[in-house]
């Protein structure tokens, strides 16, 4: 016995001799020596003992006869403790895996958290909102105000689709917005954006089924699509946005589009295409997700309503989230329902996970009926708008006019490499040395066809996280970067910027 450990002299019996039981050194139904014989042996108390060999049996590893003593449990089968001394080759593939679900080897993912951002001091990652910009002090008080006031909500299950008073408030905020009118009953909340993907894709996406995604696109739906089995048919895009003309002659597909700020390239789908898709919809029996991720953020002229307000046909999911504009870490967002799909969503939603957390539900519902989100909404598009403005000075000032793409709106712009630049793998790791972190499309969750101009003749710059100061000496560190050969990490001392 180790009195030193920070386990309990109980804990460690206990542990003991259910490791012995389970490696084969004590046998089905074989006696265990006696609580007196073990206190002294050990040089412990009896009760000890006694909890230790209580707490096994609980367990099922030992059984108790009258008169008789303690045993291992007959009930233990012999070649489940055989099993359990098997030591599993080094990097062996488990046999479950290959054996029920061979395609799950070759399930991949998109990555959402930036592993190089420790190193760099001048972080441009796209999608990050400013910390410093969360209404921390009004959401404490709406939080404290809930949470006096929540009687059974923490201790029982709520509607799987969601909060209906914030469902009331996105409704609400949707009409004037985006120019949906919708019934709150439509809108079913889900853990952000890629948790309705999923919830639509159980709903519409057998295996074997079509799927459109936009090259370059949003990894996070085609991997998502990959993942049920979907054909997959990536559209390029241009500058107008989704080559509608490019449709596959597919029925009953699945069609995933960002029409208003086309990730990642930054393109508007103008309104001819809007409704060369809306009836390419009703012609194959399709179905289309809209994905508006970052609508809340337009700098030039008024927003194209969304397409799902063009949609009388009721073809249209509208996914929706607040991690753009609030934060990620809240995991709330939303999905846009066709009234006749609604039934079957419920039922698909209660077997995912019964509902969302009940309490960041009432805060936001709260935070957006008093009239709090609107403000919040008019005061970071505000300051994301000088950000803008920030970068599109700095890059003209070091690189020229006109490379910049997808400006008029969102939380990021893709900047054109010039011609006698390098490749974008080679920029990134140059301006790494130097102590900044931009990134090439296929590092921000877009895919795109190998060997493209998208794919070496872009770069893509998130600026919402970052103030003024920071943009504007993060891209003279780029220019310096591209201006000669970086061979040693060349950051100074003085780059930490607040």
């Amino acid at each position: 016995m180790d009195r030193r450990s920070a386990l309990n002299l109980q804990t460690q019996i206990f542990e003991q001799i259910r490791g012995m039981i389970l490696t084969g050194r004590l046998r089905s139904g074989q006696r265990l020596p006696s609580s007196r014989h073990l206190c002294q042996q050990l040089r412990v108390s009896r009760i000890t003992i006694t909890l230790a060999f209580a707490r096994l049996a609980d367990e099922g590893y030992v059984e108790t006869a009258k008169s008789l003593g303690t045993y291992v449990s007959r009930q233990i089968p012999e070649q489940a403790l055989h099993a359990l001394q098997v030591d599993p080759e080094p990097n062996a593939v488990p046999v479950a895996l290959d054996h029920f679900r061979p395609d799950l080897l070759k399930i991949r993912s998109h990555n959402l958290v930036d592993a190089k951002q420790h190193r760099s001091l001048i972080d441009f990652w796209v999608g990050r909102p400013d910390a410093r910009s969360f209404p921390l002090r009004t959401w404490a008080r709406l939080m404290t105000k809930r949470l006096l006031s929540a009687g059974t909500a923490l201790t029982e299950y709520r509607d799987p689709t969601g909060l209906i008073e914030l469902r009331q408030a996105i409704a609400d905020h949707l009409r004037p917005a985006r120019g949906i009118n919708v019934d709150p009953e439509q809108i079913i909340i889900t853990g952000g954006c890629q948790e309705a993907l999923n919830l639509v894709c159980r709903m519409l996406l057998p295996s074997g089924a079509d799927a459109i995604v936009e090259s370059p696109g949003y990894a996070g739906a085609s991997y998502l699509f990959e993942s049920f089995g979907a054909r997959i048919h990536a559209i390029e895009v241009d500058e107008r946005g989704l080559d509608v003309a490019r449709l596959p002659d597919v029925t009953r597909a699945l069609a995933y589009v960002t029409p208003s700020h086309q990730y990642p390239m930054g393109y508007t789908l103008p309104l001819d295409r809007r409704l060369e898709l809306l009836a390419w919809a009703v012609k194959t029996n399709s179905y289309i997700v809209e994905d508006d991720y970052d609508s809340d953020f337009r700098y030039v002229g008024s927003p194209l309503a969304a397409l799902k307000a063009l949609d009388r046909a009721n073809r249209v999911f509208y996914v929706g989230t607040f991690s753009k504009c609030l934060g990620a870490g809240l995991r709330i967002g939303y999905v846009v329902v066709p009234p006749s799909l609604l039934p079957a969503a419920r039922h698909y939603k209660t077997l995912m996970n019964n509902g969302q957390p009940w309490l960041e539900q009432a805060v936001l519902a709260d935070f957006m009926h008093t009239g709090s989100y609107a403000r919040h909404l008019r005061i970071i598009r505000q300051h994301y708008l000088g950000k803008r403005d920030a970068l599109l000075k700095a890059l003209h000032s070091h690189f020229g006019h006109g490379a910049a793409i997808g400006a008029d709106a969102g939380m990021h712009l893709v900047w054109r490499i010039p011609k006698h630049f390098p490749a974008a793998s080679t920029v990134v790791s140059k301006a790494l040395e130097y102590g900044v972190g931009v990134y090439d499309l296929s590092a921000r969750a877009a895919v795109s066809p190998a060997k493209t101009a998208y794919a070496e003749r872009h770069l893509m710059f998130g600026y919402s996280s970052l103030t003024e100061k920071q943009i504007t000496a993060g891209v003279e560190r780029l220019a310096a970067a591209l201006a000669e050969p970086a061979t040693k990490d060349k950051r100074p001392e003085s780059a930490m910027l607040s």
